[in-house]
């Protein structure tokens, strides 16, 4: 199955000048979303998982069904103040401005195998800044996965672990 099929391009969204890759047409095709989870999960399971990690949000609707799928436990990279409980966080910097991503503090266990998933790979920085805050936490990063990667924006290049997307777009 072509996955391509099902994701549409919506221009100029959110401002002028960007094309959009829309996942909710991929995502309410039961046929594509399944394809697509079995296609990410085999690519995961080599990397022997104890964990994955979504990133906030759309990361959460990749990560939690492939667990579920590879027998894996959750966890959630979220923005700052979502988190009950004690949590770490992690300061970063995007093309023209700074964010931040947080953990609960006892989210994985030290020397836990967390594998980092989210929808997309444009510049980087998020996916980057999320494996290094699974680090400060004691995990062992061995990978990162994404449904989509803007190749053209080389944020591949940030990312210090091995990395696989199921669809590139090179602009």
């Amino acid at each position: 199955m072509d996955l391509k099929t099902h994701i549409r391009s919506i221009p100029d969204f959110p401002k002028p000048g960007i094309l959009f890759y829309d996942i909710s047409t991929l995502l309410r095709d039961a046929d594509a979303w399944q394809v697509a989870m079995t296609r990410m999960a085999d690519i995961i399971r080599d990397y022997k998982p104890d964990y994955l990690a979504g990133l906030e949000s759309r990361g959460f609707l990749f990560a939690a069904p492939l667990a579920l799928k590879l027998g894996c436990g959750f966890v959630m990279l979220r923005k700052p103040g979502k988190l009950p409980g004690n949590v770490v966080g992690l300061d970063y910097t995007l093309e023209y401005r700074t964010d931040r991503i947080e953990a609960q503090a006892d989210a994985v266990p030290p020397g836990a195998r967390v594998v980092v998933v989210d929808d997309l790979l444009a510049t980087g920085g998020t996916l980057s800044a999320g494996i290094r805050l699974l680090r400060q936490l004691g995990a062992e990063v061995p990978a990162a996965v994404t449904l989509i990667e803007l190749s053209f924006l080389s944020g591949r290049d940030l990312i210090d672990v091995p990395f696989a997307s199921l669809l590139q777009y090179d602009s």
